[in-house]
C-alpha cells in the first residue's frame, strides 16, 4: 500500500504561517498557506523558499481567510503554483479583501524602504504584489460545507462549519481510505455572531490548532466588560482605542456595542470604525447571511451604531480629535495599518484606554502592550504608553482549552494520533496533556518540516 505522509511547513511551534502538507504517490495537497507574523526571524521565514516545489503541488485547501492561513498564497503563485485553491464561498470573498490589503501593504513597505534606504536589498521588493493577488483569485474554486469535492486524484474533501470567522471551516480529507481532519481555527461555543463549530464523527488522524491550549477563559460578560471600560474612560475624558482584526473581531465588538446602545447603557460618544478592510468585511455579512446568526434587520442595526472612516484624511482627523470616543481600527495585533497612528496619538495619555480583544502573537506590538510595555516603537520613534491597557480574552474568536476538548469529544471513536499545531510551545504541550488525561488519546507536537507516516 502506498504511503500517506503529513508535514507541517508552518505553524509548528508557533501560531502563524499555517501550511500543512499531505503527500501520497507523488501527489500533494497543501492545507492552508499562511504568512508568518510576529518576531523578526518568523517574518524572515516568508522569504525563504519552501522545501517543496510550488509548481508540483496539486491543490491548496483553505480552512479560512485570516492572513496566517492565506497570506502566503500570492507568493506561492509567484513561485509557480498553478493548481486550484479550494475554499468555502465566504472564505473566498474574505480572502480577496485580506490578500488585496496585504499586497498593498507589501508594496507600500517596499516603497518606503526604498525611499528611506532602510533595506539591505537595493531595491527593496515586496514579497508579492497586486498582480500576484489577481492571479491567486483566478485560481480559487469554491465548495459549500457538507458537500464532498476532489482536490486531487484519489482524494475527496469535506468542509464543516468551524465558527471562528465568516466562512471558516474544518476540513476532512479522505485519501484512498485514510481520513485526515484539520480543525483550522475553531471558534467559540455560544458566540453571538458565529455558529458553534460542528463535530466530526471520525478521522484516522486529527491536526488540531492549540492557540489557547494552555488557558480557560473567564466567563465574564464581554458587553459588561466593554461597558465598564468605556464608562470609566469617558468619565476621565479619554478615548477607547481597540486594535481589532478587520475580519471577525470588529464585527463582534460592534455587536456588543449595539446591544449596549439598544439597552440605553452606552455613553453617548462617537464610535468610529477606521479600517476600510473592516468596512468591506462587514459588507460580506450581508452577502453571506447563512454564514452567521444575525438576520438582515439586526445586521443593519448593528452596523448603524458606528461611523465608518475610509479616507486617510478622515482617519487623521479622528486621531487629532481629543474628545471622548471609541475607535476600532486594524490591525488586531498592531503590526501595521491605521491603528498605529491612533496608538501614537492616544497611548501617551493616561486618560485613554487601549483594549486588546484577540490573540497577540509573540513579537507584535499587541503582545508588548499585553505584557505591560511602557514604550512602543511607532514610525521609528519610541512612544510612551501611559494609557491603561485592558486585555479582554473572552472576546477572542479562538476556542479555549475546554472548548477544544469539548469539540474533540464529538468524535465517535479516537483518532490514531492527534498532531497539535498553531500554538506556542507551552500552549501545545498543555493541550497535549489535557488530551492524554481527559480523552486518553495519543497526541504529538510536530516540529517544523518534520514528516510523519500516516499509513
Amino acid at each position: 500500500m502506498s504511503t500517506l505522509s503529513f508535514t507541517s511547513l508552518g505553524a509548528a511551534g508557533t501560531v502563524t504561517g499555517s501550511k500543512h502538507l499531505l503527500e501520497r504517490d507523488g501527489r500533494t495537497i497543501l492545507v492552508d498557506c499562511g504568512l508568518f507574523q510576529g518576531i523578526k526571524n518568523l517574518r524572515e521565514a516568508n522569504w525563504r523558499p519552501l522545501p517543496i516545489d510550488p509548481a508540483a503541488l496539486d491543490a491548496v485547501v483553505l480552512t479560512h481567510a485570516h492572513l496566517d492561513h492565506t497570506g502566503y498564497l500570492p507568493r506561492l503563485i509567484r513561485d509557480g503554483f498553478r493548481g486550484p485553491i479550494y475554499a468555502t464561498p465566504a472564505t473566498r470573498d474574505v480572502a480577496e479583501i485580506i490578500l488585496r490589503d496585504s499586497a498593498h501593504l507589501q508594496e507600500r513597505e517596499a516603497a518606503l524602504a526604498n525611499k528611506r534606504r532602510s533595506s539591505r536589498h537595493d531595491p527593496a521588493r515586496p514579497l508579492y504584489d497586486v498582480v500576484d493577488v489577481e492571479q491567486t483569485l483566478d485560481q480559487f474554486r469554491t465548495s459549500r460545507t457538507g458537500k464532498w469535492f476532489s482536490p486531487t486524484h484519489g482524494a475527496r474533501a469535506l468542509y464543516r462549519g468551524a465558527g471562528h470567522i465568516l466562512g471558516a471551516a474544518t476540513v476532512e480529507i479522505d485519501w484512498d481510505g485514510t481520513t485526515v481532519a484539520f480543525t483550522g481555527d475553531l471558534g467559540r461555543y455560544d458566540d453571538p455572531l458565529m455558529y458553534d463549530p460542528e463535530p466530526i464523527p471520525r478521522a484516522d488522524y486529527l491536526i488540531s490548532e492549540s492557540t489557547y491550549g494552555d488557558r480557560v477563559r473567564e466567563h465574564a460578560d464581554p458587553a459588561a466588560e466593554l461597558l465598564r471600560i468605556i464608562t470609566s474612560t469617558v468619565e476621565r475624558g479619554g478615548t477607547v482605542v481597540i486594535p481589532a482584526f478587520a475580519v471577525g473581531r470588529t464585527q463582534a465588538i460592534l455587536y456588543h456595542l449595539w446591544t449596549l446602545k439598544r439597552d440605553g447603557l452606552l455613553p453617548d460618544v462617537p464610535i468610529y470604525v477606521d479600517s476600510p478592510m473592516a468596512i468591506n468585511a462587514g459588507e460580506l455579512m450581508r452577502a453571506h447571511p447563512a454564514a452567521h446568526r444575525l438576520d438582515a434587520a439586526r445586521t443593519d442595526e448593528m452596523f448603524a451604531v458606528a461611523e465608518y472612516v475610509r479616507e486617510a484624511e478622515a482617519s487623521k482627523a479622528v486621531s487629532a480629535d481629543r474628545r471622548p470616543k471609541i475607535v476600532l481600527s486594524a490591525s488586531g495585533m498592531a503590526t501595521g495599518g491605521r491603528i498605529l497612528h491612533h496608538l501614537a496619538a492616544f497611548a501617551p495619555g493616561a486618560q485613554n484606554t487601549i483594549v486588546l480583544v484577540g490573540y497577540q502573537a509573540v513579537g507584535t506590538r499587541g503582545r508588548s502592550l499585553g505584557d505591560g510595555a511602557r514604550h512602543l516603537k511607532l514610525f521609528g520613534e519610541w512612544v510612551p504608553v501611559q494609557a491603561r491597557v485592558e486585555n479582554l480574552h473572552m472576546l477572542s474568536a479562538h476556542a479555549d482549552a475546554d472548548e477544544l476538548i469539548r469539540w474533540m469529544q464529538g468524535f465517535q471513536e479516537a483518532p490514531r494520533r492527534v498532531f497539535l499545531v498553531h500554538g506556542e510551545p507551552n500552549a501545545a504541550e498543555s493541550l497535549r496533556h489535557r488530551i492524554d488525561h481527559d480523552l486518553g488519546w495519543r497526541a504529538v507536537i510536530p516540529t517544523q518540516n518534520q514528516t510523519f507516516d500516516l499509513s
